[in-house]
């Protein structure tokens, strides 16, 4: 029972540390509400998930290879460029009630899903966390044992998924249109920095 809750306490820390999808989720949950929020998560899960599976069976170590690297560094600055300027574009035609127009859900998984699945660090860092807990983990119980403690991990991330959610979409019940403005600007800088950041580093891949 400790070491179910050791892996579930941990992927709850692993998911805490604002990055970009804590930042997309949080501009959807304001928008959107809390399903919409919820599905960028998932989306991310997913992603997280297909990761999980490529390291178990070892073949994760492809998409680290320097040309894989510098695509999905190229392609996750896109991406999150893409999705910082949306956000400030989406921040200027809110009025009153007017950001309540919902999207398609399936758009807030695939956003959730590439982020994600297009991170080098995201590789780099399930590589090295999961990666390692991993090899001791499998050195210490058998198979079920290590499926059960994945399982753990994961649903601590859902949780920490499902709480930031829950805490987006309560804060728009409370905010007048000019906070969420404000709120959504600053998301949409936020997921322009992380894709700055990504583009510096295919640059330095490219040409350092």
């Amino acid at each position: 029972m400790y070491t179910i809750l050791s892996f579930f306490l941990l992927g709850l820390s692993l998911s805490a540390p604002i990055g970009p999808i804590n930042a997309a989720m949080l501009d959807k949950g304001i928008k959107q509400g809390f399903l919409h929020a919820w599905v960028v998560g998932i989306g991310a899960m997913i992603a997280d998930a297909l990761l999980m599976i490529l390291i178990y069976f070892g073949l994760v170590h492809f998409l680290t290879t320097p040309f894989m690297k510098t695509f999905l560094w190229l392609f996750g600055c896109f991406i999150l460029l893409y999705s910082g300027i949306e956000s400030l574009i989406g921040a200027r035609k809110i009025k009153g009630e007017g950001y309540r127009n919902v999207e398609k859900l399936t758009k807030s998984v695939f956003s959730g899903f590439i982020m994600a699945i297009t991170s080098p660090l995201s590789i780099l860092f399930w590589l090295g966390i999961y990666g390692s807990v991993l090899a001791e983990t499998i050195a210490e119980f058998d198979r079920n044992h290590v499926l059960l403690y994945t399982g753990a991990m994961f649903s601590g991330i859902c949780l920490w998924d499902a709480f930031m959610a829950s805490l987006a979409s309560t804060f728009r019940r409370f905010l007048t249109s000019r906070s969420i403005i404000v709120i959504s600007i600053a998301s949409g800088l936020s997921l322009i920095v992380f894709g700055l950041h990504f583009g510096i580093k295919a640059f330095e891949a490219l040409f350092g």
